[in-house]
């Protein structure tokens, strides 16, 4: 894991900002003689500051930072005021969730939003919060966002350099078939069992379950994405339940020790996330743990009700994809390789343009979409290449998926560089070769509207360029002719 490739070293500064962060938002409320409550809950906005926005471009990113107190403030006071009566408490944190899914369908900034509100109803759960508290949290968590937005964009602003990959859109859809409005339905169901679960285990922990429900949705649009989640989600929990009876009990919320441990799970978190969802709730288990300790309740039997809670929560997760309104992995899988697939004709028909004389033509910017796509099409393809899927024909058809499709981005790569070279030129051949490309995604997907034929035919020359293209050109054939096997077989279809 922690030998993963890390390109430009993004993650490490990432995750090293993260610490920064909140470390100085933690600073600024104990300098401001806030209490403890009022600096975790402002740790805890800054982690979600930095951790969900997720804009294509730094300006986004900012408005999406400072909008973040217009979702959290008023579900910070809703949630403190209705502390004392559970009833119109849970019916609120419902509504809630179901609005934070809806949310993302107007993309990264909704997705940014819908957490944080969700995050701050949980945070005041987390933390016993009530009425009287109020003005030290909002205290707390706008210094906390004012040092994030400081940090992020100010004194260590990564995305100028390293603008992030765009998020893709979701798949299409409309009324209960558009994703968004399916997975709030669904969340809520999951958050609405995992509450009534919860609170049978336990009467003051029982948000944990409700935690857990929510976040299993994040990120995922099938059935079995969102039980493979679960599963990992399961798997960080216990593991970090481990550590922390090694590591967060024995301090006793010891603060020096304790500060130090609370900023390698941060790091931890940020480093891990991209990579590894069980990684990830390792290190959010044993932070919870040390949060826990500061507070003064942290024991043994508090770290396995944390497990029991996230069990439920994880149960509630699985009922609700698989009987509210539930979609197969066949279906997602199928429309993000369409997408991709796309996505390689259009970064080949850019390409040709560009070596026909085609300045404007830019190949790379579909190739980037083409890597994006390919990251959501193993994503959708993790169940069925999970090691505990006892079907094996159709784990190794999947695999054979992934791994034509990654040819096809290396080769889509080679042909992007060929054609950024100024000296390559266009010959006549790569016309032929582009209408190959194009019939081999046509019988994949279907017609595609844009044409890989260049503008204008070229001479029948024979130019080093031309030569390279033509070779990426004919990978790109070989692999979309070999596609058409795995992608066709019937099996796919039953999952």
């Amino acid at each position: 894991m922690f030998m993963a490739p890390d390109p430009g070293l993004l993650r490490l500064r990432v995750s090293l900002r993260a610490v920064l962060g909140i470390g100085l938002a933690v600073t600024a409320s104990e300098l401001a003689g806030l209490s403890l409550t009022a600096s975790i809950t402002g740790g805890l906005a800054a982690l979600l500051a930095l951790f969900t926005v997720a804009d294509a471009g730094v300006r986004a990113q900012a408005v999406t930072t400072a909008l973040l107190p217009a979702a959290g403030f008023p579900v910070l006071a809703l949630a403190t005021v209705l502390h004392g009566t559970p009833a119109l408490r849970d019916a609120s944190w419902l509504v809630v969730v179901f609005c934070g899914v809806y949310a993302r369908r107007w993309g990264p900034r909704g997705h940014a939003l819908g957490i944080f509100a969700f995050m701050t109803f949980f945070v005041t759960q987390f933390l016993h919060a009530v009425p009287a508290q109020l003005p030290e949290l909002y205290a707390a968590m706008g210094l906390a966002l004012a040092t994030a937005f400081g940090v992020r964009f100010g004194a260590w602003c990564i995305e100028r350099r390293v603008p992030p990959a765009a998020a893709p859109p979701p798949l299409a859809g409309r009324g209960l078939a558009r994703p968004t409005t399916r997975q709030a339905f669904q969340a809520t169901a999951a958050c609405a069992f995992a509450m009534a679960a919860g609170q049978v285990l336990s009467e003051e922990r029982w948000y944990w379950a409700v935690g857990a429900a929510w976040w299993i949705f994040v990120n995922t649009a099938s059935r079995g994405e969102t039980l493979v989640r679960g599963f990992r989600r399961l798997l960080g929990t216990v593991t970090g339940i481990a550590a922390g009876l090694l590591v967060a009990v024995p301090l006793h919320g010891a603060p020096a020790p304790t500060a130090a441990l609370v900023a390698v799970c941060v790091f931890g978190i940020f480093y891990t996330a991209p990579l590894s969802y069980s990684w990830m709730m390792f290190f959010v288990t044993v932070l919870a743990g040390l949060l826990y300790g500061l507070l003064g309740v942290l024991h043994p039997g508090l770290l396995a009700l944390r497990l029991t809670e996230t069990a439920a929560g994880a149960a509630g997760a699985a009922l609700a994809v698989a009987l509210v309104l539930p979609v197969t992995t066949h279906t997602v899988t199928d429309g993000w390789v369409g997408r991709a697939l796309h996505a390689v004709h259009g970064c080949t028909a850019a390409a040709a343009r560009r070596l026909a004389g085609d300045t404007t033509a830019d190949p790379a910017a579909r190739a980037a979409e083409l890597e994006v796509l390919l990251g959501r099409v193993r994503l959708s393809l993790a169940p069925l290449v999970h090691p505990l899927n006892p079907l094996r024909a159709r784990k190794e058809r999947a695999r054979r998926v992934l791994a034509l499709l990654d040819d096809c981005a290396r080769e889509a790569r080679g042909l992007v560089a060929v054609a950024a070279d100024p000296d390559a030129s266009h010959d006549a051949r790569l016309t032929a070769a582009c209408l190959r490309v194009e019939t081999a995604v046509e019988t994949l997907v279907g017609a595609v509207p844009e044409r890989a034929v260049p503008a204008h035919a070229g001479a029948p020359g024979h130019h080093p360029g031309a030569e390279q293209a033509l070779a990426h050109l004919h990978g790109l054939e070989q692999a979309l002719l070999a596609l058409a096997a795995p992608l066709h077989r019937s099996p796919l279809a039953g999952i």
